[in-house]
C-alpha cells in the first residue's frame, strides 16, 4: 500500500493506482503532486519523475528540498525538455535519461519502462511512485486522441509494476469534454479549487477512500 498521510490524511493506495492532480494554476497542483513524492521518497521508495514543462536539474533541485536532511534518494528523471533546448550534447546517466521532446511518446514510455525496471530489479524497490508533470504540456503538441493513447498504454505501466502514478493537468486549458475523457483513464482524481476569499485552495478528492 502507499501511504499519503504525510500529505493526504488517512489515505493509502493500492499499488498499481494512477492519479490525475488538476486544477487551476497557481492552486499548487505541482507542490502537491512533489509532496507525495517526496514523501514517498523519505520513505524509501523510488522516485520518478517524467517533466515536459522543466530541465532536470530544474526538478532535481525542487525535489531534493522537499526531502529529509542528508536523504540520498533513488530517483530518476525523464527529461523531456534539454533535447529539444539543443543545448550541447546530451547522454543519459544513472539519474537523468533523455526523451528528445514532448511529441516523442514513443521515447517517453521506453525511458519510463528502463526506470521502473531499474528500480525493481536491480535497486529492489518494490513500491516506486511515478510523477509525470504535466499532461497540459503534451496536449499543446498532439491531439486528445493521441495523448489519451499514451496515457492509457502509460497507466498500464504504472498498473502492471504495481508504482503509484500521479499526473499533473491544468484544468482550465482544456474544455470540458477533454477532461472528461482523460479522468476515465485514472483511478482517482485530487482536484484543487481557488476559494473565493483568497485563502488556501480547496482540495477536493475522488476515489480515494481512507
Amino acid at each position: 500500500m502507499y501511504d499519503l498521510a504525510d500529505v493526504l490524511p488517512d489515505v493509502e493506495l493500492d499499488p498499481g493506482t494512477n492519479v490525475l492532480v488538476a486544477g487551476p494554476p497557481l492552486t499548487g497542483k505541482r507542490q502537491i503532486a512533489y509532496d507525495i513524492l517526496a514523501s514517498g521518497a523519505n520513505r524509501g521508495d523510488g522516485s520518478i519523475i517524467v517533466t515536459t514543462k522543466d530541465s532536470a536539474d530544474k526538478v532535481l533541485e525542487g525535489f531534493d528540498s522537499r526531502l529529509d536532511d542528508g536523504l540520498e534518494p533513488d530517483i530518476g528523471v525523464v527529461d523531456c525538455v534539454t533535447k529539444q533546448r539543443g543545448i550541447g550534447t546530451i547522454d543519459d546517466d544513472p539519474r537523468i535519461k533523455y526523451a528528445s521532446s514532448p511529441v516523442d511518446m514513443t521515447g517517453i514510455g521506453i525511458k519510463l519502462s528502463e526506470f521502473l525496471q531499474d528500480f525493481y530489479e536491480t535497486r529492489g524497490h518494490t513500491e516506486n511512485r511515478v510523477l509525470f508533470h504535466s499532461v497540459s504540456t503534451l496536449l499543446m503538441y498532439a491531439d486528445l486522441q493521441t495523448v489519451f493513447r499514451f496515457l492509457h498504454v502509460f497507466t498500464g505501466r504504472i498498473q502492471s509494476a504495481d508504482a503509484l502514478g500521479l499526473y499533473v493537468i491544468d484544468s482550465t486549458t482544456h474544455d470540458d469534454q477533454a477532461m472528461n475523457t482523460l479522468k476515465q483513464l485514472f483511478d482517482a482524481v485530487i482536484e484543487l479549487e481557488e476559494s473565493a476569499d483568497g485563502d488556501e485552495p480547496t482540495i477536493r478528492t475522488a476515489g480515494l477512500s481512507p
